[in-house]
């Protein structure tokens, strides 16, 4: 059996005690580190490799932590009611991988985010790792799977949605009923886009009721 199938394997087996303890331990060394780390290896080499990762100049990765659960505020002191205090339960429109993406960008302006992928949690933080593209490089721009990267269309992928956790945040993984709306994005179908997904789900539901 091959090493990344090995790593497959034990992966898979996310109940059992070996990896378990694995975690266990990574996470205790994790908690020590800053918010946003540059790192040699991938933790889940597999996963990086199939995102596009590989060992060449030009291309790093990065280990973001980003805080679990909604936002935060303050409690306002007056001129509320209690209901409209807003305090609790306030989710952002993004998900935290896309939140993760653009501070790993933001750190390193001169790179663009090719993919990311999640590695652990704790109480607090999630994790995740970040591939970046060095589009300047030589190396980089010589090999046709990086060559679109230093394009101009590529610029700010992060920013604009092009990641693949992107992509699935502006919900271009569907197609026929109910994504007539997504393209070419929301705020262009005057962000009716929710409306129609709810639609689409009740339509399922009550076709799969029926045929059950």
């Amino acid at each position: 059996m091959g090493i990344y199938k090995y790593i497959r394997e034990i992966r898979r087996k996310k109940g059992s005690e070996e990896f378990k303890e694995m975690m266990r331990k990574k996470i205790l060394k994790r908690r020590e580190e800053e918010a946003i780390v540059r790192i040699e290896r991938p933790t889940n080499l597999p996963r990086a490799r199939a995102l596009g990762r590989k060992p060449i100049q030009g291309i790093i990765l990065v280990r973001v932590r980003v805080r679990r659960g909604g936002r935060r505020k303050s409690r306002p002191s007056r001129r509320r009611r209690t209901k409209n205090q807003a305090i609790n339960a306030i989710t952002p429109a993004k998900s935290l991988q896309r939140i993760a993406e653009e501070r790993a960008a933001r750190k390193y302006p001169g790179l663009e985010v090719l993919n990311s992928y999640r590695v652990g949690e704790d109480g607090e933080y999630v994790r995740y790792e970040v591939i970046l593209v060095d589009p300047s490089q030589p190396t980089v721009r010589s090999r046709p799977e990086y060559a679109r990267i230093a394009q101009k269309e590529n610029r700010g992928r992060a920013f604009r949605g092009l990641t693949s956790a992107g992509k699935k945040g502006r919900g271009l993984r569907n197609r026929g009923l109910g994504a007539e709306k997504v393209r070419p994005s929301v705020r262009a179908n005057r962000k009716r886009t929710k409306r129609f997904f709810i639609k689409t789900s009740c339509i399922r539901y009550a076709y799969a009721s029926q045929t059950s």
